[in-house]
C-alpha cells in the first residue's frame, strides 16, 4: 500500500532514496544520519519554515543559516550531511513518500525472539543446539538389571535348595555363589570355552575399530561467542566469502575477520528481532561502538575470542592459497555449502559433504589423512595436457615430461587428466614436516 503518488513516484523514490540517501539514512532506524520516517511532519510539529526542509537536502548550510530548526538539526550528528543541489522538490518528496510507505521491520520481527537469522532458522542464542546426556538412565537401567539378577539367583537358590529337600538329597548350603558358578561352567566347558572364544574375538575387534577411531572428529562443533549464520551473510547477503576470509587466496591461513570488518555492514545493521540484536551488540561492545544516534566509538573495546574448528596437527602442513588459487578447490568441498548453513561452522562428515553438487566425492572420514590422500587421487591438475593451464610452473612440468619421460605423461593421460597424486601430491614431504 502506498502512501501517497502513483506507482511510478514511488518506483523514482525508492531508487532516489537508493542513491542519494541509503548510504547513510534508514527509514526506520538512526544511523549516521536520523531515522528519516516522517521526517516532514517532525520537522512542521518542531517549528521549522515552510519550504525548509526541500532547502535543508540542497544545501544544509544555507538552511541552518536561515531557519533555527534546521541549525538545531545541524548538531544532531557531527557528520556533515552532502548537498544535493540538483534535486527537486518534487524528487524529494517522491523520497520521503516512499520512506513514509515503509513498515517498520521491528515492530514486524517482534515475534521471532526465538530466530538468530532472517531465513527463520530457530537456534538457541549462540547459534547452536544443546544436547542433553542421557548417561543417568544408562546408569539406573543398570543398577536394576543388577538388582533383579541378583534377586532372581537367590530364588533360584532357595528353590534348588527346596527341591533337595523334598527328594530327600542332602543339601549343600555351604556353596558361594562363585563355587556354583564354577560347577556349573566345567559341566558345560564346552560350551562356555566357545562363548568365550567369540567374547575374547569381539573385544579384540572392538579395540581395533577403536584405534581407527583415533584423530576422527567429524562432527566437532565447538561453541562460538557470537552466532554466525553463514547462510543470511553469504546466503540472503551474498556476500563473497573472500571478503571476510581475505587471506585465503595469499596465505597459509583463511584468516578471521576482525570486528573491523563487521562493522563495515553492522554500522548501519543491528538486527530485526531481539535475538539476533542481542548478537549484534555483542560486536559492537568489541569495537567498542555506542549506536545512540548517529553512533560513535567508545574507544573501550573487549576482544572477539572464537574457538578453532579445524585443528590440524602440528606435523600437518597445509596452505588454504595453494588449494584455492592453483588448485582452484571450491570452499564447500571441505567447509560444506555456506550459503545454507544456518548454525556455526563444524567438521561435516563426509557423507554431508558428498551430497553437494560439485563436491568430489570422498570415503574416507573428513580431516583424517586418508581424506586428502583420496581426494588428491581424485582431483585433476587438468583434463588432458597439463600445457593447457597456461601457467609458467606446468608449462615446465609439461616440457620436462615430454623431454624426459614421454611414456610416463602417456600413462598419467590414459584417463583423461592429470591428478594431483601423479604429479607428487603422494609424496609425504609434501605435506609432513
Amino acid at each position: 500500500m502506498l502512501a501517497t503518488g502513483s506507482f511510478t513516484t514511488y518506483a523514482q523514490g525508492d531508487a532516489l532514496f537508493k542513491s542519494k540517501c541509503a548510504s547513510c539514512h534508514q527509514p526506520h532506524k538512526n544511523s549516521t544520519g536520523p531515522k528519516l520516517f516522517q521526517v516532514r511532519q517532525k520537522w512542521t510539529d518542531g517549528g521549522a519554515k515552510e519550504g525548509s526542509i526541500y532547502q535543508w537536502v540542497n544545501n544544509w548550510q544555507t538552511a541552518a543559516a536561515s531557519d533555527p530548526y534546521a541549525q538545531t538539526v545541524s548538531t544532531w550528528s557531527p557528520s556533515a550531511m552532502s548537498a544535493f543541489p540538483d534535486l527537486k522538490k518534487e524528487e524529494i518528496d517522491a523520497i520521503l513518500d516512499w520512506v513514509d510507505s515503509q513498515p517498520d521491520p521491528a515492530a514486524a520481527g517482534a515475534g521471532d525472539a526465538g530466530a538468530t537469522g532472517e531465513a527463520g532458522a530457530e537456534t538457541d542464542a549462540t547459534g547452536t543446539t544443546e544436547e542433553t546426556s542421557n548417561g543417568w538412565i544408562w546408569l539406573i537401567l543398570g543398577v536394576i538389571f543388577v538388582t533383579i539378577i541378583l534377586a532372581v539367583g537367590g530364588v533360584r537358590r532357595q528353590l534348588k535348595f527346596a527341591a533337595a529337600d523334598e527328594a530327600g538329597e542332602p543339601l549343600n548350603e555351604g556353596m558361594s555363589y562363585a563355587e556354583e558358578l564354577k560347577s556349573w561352567a566345567w559341566k558345560y566347558r564346552l560350551y562356555v570355552g566357545l562363548a568365550s572364544l567369540v567374547v575374547v574375538i569381539g573385544v579384540v575387534v572392538t579395540l581395533f575399530l577403536g584405534l581407527y577411531s583415533i584423530g576422527v572428529v567429524e562432527n566437532y562443533q565447538p561453541s562460538q561467542p557470537i552466532a554466525f549464520p553463514h547462510a543470511i551473510h553469504t546466503g540472503t547477503n551474498g556476500i563473497d566469502c573472500k571478503y571476510c576470509h581475505s587471506s585465503v587466496t595469499k596465505s597459509k591461513t583463511a584468516g578471521i575477520p576482525s570486528v573491523n570488518v563487521c562493522m563495515n555492514c553492522h554500522k548501519q545493521i543491528n538486527g530485526r528481532t531481539p535475538a539476533q540484536q542481542e548478537q549484534i551488540a555483542k560486536i559492537y561492545e568489541a569495537a567498542g561502538w555506542n549506536p545512540e544516534g548517529a553512533g560513535s566509538y567508545t574507544g573501550k573495546t573487549k576482544p572477539i575470542v572464537w574457538n578453532k574448528v579445524h585443528v590440524l596437527p602440528d606435523h600437518v602442513y597445509f596452505n588454504h592459497s595453494q588449494h584455492v588459487v592453483v588448485g582452484g578447490v571450491d570452499c564447500k568441498q571441505c567447509h560444506g555449502d555456506m550459503t545454507k548453513q544456518v548454525e556455526t561452522q563444524k567438521v561435516w562428515p563426509v557423507e554431508e559433504l558428498n551430497k553437494i553438487e560439485g563436491n568430489i566425492p570422498l570415503t574416507k572420514p573428513t580431516m583424517t589423512m586418508g581424506w586428502c590422500i583420496e581426494c588428491h587421487a581424485e582431483k585433476e591438475i587438468s583434463t588432458g595436457s597439463i600445457d593447457t593451464k597456461n601457467d609458467g610452473y606446468y608449462n615446465e612440468i609439461h616440457k620436462r615430461l615430454l623431454n624426459n619421460d614421454k611414456k610416463l605423461y602417456e600413462k598419467y593421460l590414459e584417463d583423461g587428466k592429470v591428478s594431483v597424486a601423479e604429479l607428487g601430491g603422494w609424496e609425504c614431504a609434501k605435506c609432513h614436516y
